[in-house]
């Protein structure tokens, strides 16, 4: 029996281009935001004064490209888009031929609150490491879900509803979310607890050795007991 690595090449490889992609499609969104900088229910859109909620005006050094361009922030958004649907796309066609579905699974006693309430407990402590057999802790596990199976596919399918292209090979699009300002609300909602994700899995990293989770999320790093 042989360590095998905890974090497979493809893993580390969807990680990282994902991080990117997310990272691109997110400052570069904030440029897009600039242009009309107000959300909406239903299909139309175009009076602040019907807005539901009003978003700042974010500054260059937030935004790709870092100066107000709409037609670069499109051209950046578009590039990024791409690799992000499609990594994701190979990624869940990967859990269907791997054991890593099953990190994902939750049992019956993880559904009750007294499970999440321990969590919670151990989390206030710093203490991050999952329970033997597990790949994640409980916090992990429920937050990966609805990144994973919920909010990474709602930014997909809002983003191709955004598009008249897509509108006009996908009508059914439009009615799904209710309309284009409807998709563009739930686009715009999204993103923004992603980033909040996105900072909260900065944090932990930071809190539970920082060096050695970058090291292995670079390397591979080392498990137990499985053989390579």
């Amino acid at each position: 029996m042989a360590d095998r690595p905890r974090h497979t090449l493809g893993t580390r490889l969807w990680h990282w281009v994902n991080a990117v992609a997310l990272f691109i499609l997110f400052f570069s969104g904030l440029n897009i935001s600039n242009a009309h900088p107000q959300l909406y229910w239903g299909e139309w859109g175009f009076d602040p004064a019907t807005a539901w909620l009003g978003l700042p005006q974010f500054p260059g050094w937030m935004t790709i490209p870092g100066y107000y361009s709409l037609a670069e922030a499109r051209l950046w958004h578009f590039l990024a888009a791409w690799p992000f649907a499609l990594g994701l796309l190979v990624y869940f066609v990967a859990l269907l031929f791997t054991r890593h579905a099953r990190d994902f699974r939750l049992r019956r006693r993880e559904l009750k609150w007294s499970a999440i309430r321990e969590d919670l407990a151990h989390h206030r402590k710093l203490e991050f490491a999952p329970p033997p057999g597990n790949a994640f802790n409980l916090l992990q596990k429920y937050l990966y879900i609805a990144v994973l199976f919920v909010a990474l596919p709602l930014m997909i399918l809002t983003g191709l509803t955004l598009s008249p292209a897509m509108n006009t090979a996908f009508p059914w699009l439009l009615d799904m979310f209710g309309g284009r300002q409807s998709a563009r609300s739930i686009h715009f909602v999204v993103a923004f607890g992603l980033f909040g994700f996105f900072v909260l899995h900065i944090m932990a990293v930071l809190l539970s050795g920082p060096v050695g989770q970058m090291r292995d999320m670079i390397t591979g790093g080392r498990g137990e007991g499985a053989e390579s």
